[in-house]
């Protein structure tokens, strides 16, 4: 299972650079508005530093990370939803994703232009979450119309539906995005099914010169990640080895990947388990909640419908036992039925019919 986040903000706030740092791949970076028209799109491994420990133990052949897809959408602007600046195409490709990473600009840097020749990440996200909110508003008052003529006509699911765009509606018009809006369990799969950006999860990044990178709160207090696009990119050029030593240097406890990563998964509700023997160790992804059958899914269909049973150890338990064998000697390995939740580093064998 892999996951999509797109990576928005106005031109030349550092959405380009952070991209290629991220994923290693060469995009255009020139320093004009909508060099990027079509997105580019990277597959980038999700750090686990469990993968190696458990390959270690299991002199597994290979290493298989779980991956991550990043879009690179090109800048948007003021009045994007009318189309300025192609702003629908634009638009269009983030409702392709899973979770919006909107780069913020911090940076002060005069030879790189700012649509507002301006830097204010304030002004600039309050810019850009309208843009969603007008885009949304559209898409409701058009499904709006559409189920009013059905709702004249006794359709009683367009009633339902009619109650649930109204509220988004009335949230949307007071700048709201429609992740606020309260619904019933019943009402949240019309909401899903509307596909609209401001109900897509939101990670803010503040791209901030390589000397605030740890000022935390000065210039903007809102992003949840502070990030420099420069030192990705610096991060990105060296060994893993070195670029450890440098993250250390700099008092940086992780990369700017390995935080938006981490904070995709929170918001996104997903989890990791394992697999591990002589051929391959592996990292899979599952939503938090999810039953063992559905993990058995995910590595292949077959496995879910001819679910039998799943031997489960924890992560670690299987390091401090030190091979499958003796976590199971130990009792440290469980039998687990179809109810089961699969658990974030749960080291799992699935047998199946």
């Amino acid at each position: 299972m892999s996951f999509s986040i797109g990576i928005v903000g106005l031109p030349n706030v550092g959405k380009s650079t952070l991209f290629k740092a991220l994923t290693k791949k060469p995009v255009n970076i020139s320093n004009y508005p909508f060099c990027t028209i079509n997105p580019n799109v990277g597959i980038v491994e999700v750090p686990d530093n469990r993968l190696k420990k458990l390959a270690a133990i299991s002199k597994s052949e290979k290493i298989t990370p779980t991956v991550i897809e990043f879009y690179d959408i090109a800048g948007l602007v003021k009045d994007a939803h009318k189309g300025e600046g192609l702003g629908n195409q634009f638009l269009a490709h983030i409702r392709e994703v899973k979770a919006i990473v909107h780069v913020l600009r911090g940076f002060t840097d005069p030879n790189i232009i700012h649509v507002s020749n301006r830097v204010n990440p304030k002004e600039d996200e309050q810019t850009i979450n309208l843009e969603l909110i007008f885009a949304d508003l559209a898409t409701v008052e058009k499904r709006l119309a559409d189920v009013e003529k059905k709702v004249k006509s006794q359709d009683k699911t367009a009633s339902k539906q009619k109650v649930v765009l109204e509220k988004i509606k009335a949230a949307l018009e007071s700048e709201k995005f429609a992740s606020t809006v309260e619904l019933t369990d019943e009402q949240k799969p019309f909401l899903k099914e509307l596909n609209l950006l401001t109900a897509k999860p939101i990670i803010n990044v503040l791209n901030v010169d390589e000397d605030n990178i740890k000022n935390v709160g000065a210039i903007h207090e809102s992003p949840t990640i502070r990030i420099s696009a420069k030192i990705e990119a610096e991060l990105a050029d060296l060994p893993p080895d070195e670029a450890a030593a440098y993250l250390k240097e700099l008092g940086l406890k992780s990369s700017g990947l390995e935080q938006i990563i981490k904070k995709s998964y929170e918001i996104l509700g997903l989890i990791t388990f394992l697999t591990t023997g002589p051929d391959e160790t592996r990292a899979w992804t599952v939503t938090k909640g999810a039953k063992a059958p559905e993990a058995a899914g995910v590595i292949h269909s077959d496995f879910q419908e001819k679910f039998i049973k799943a031997e489960v150890t924890s992560y670690n338990d299987f390091i401090a036992a030190g091979s499958e064998l003796a976590a199971k000697e130990k009792g440290l390995t469980r039998i687990e039925g179809k109810d089961y939740i699969i658990q974030d580093g749960d080291v799992i064998y699935f047998k199946h019919g």
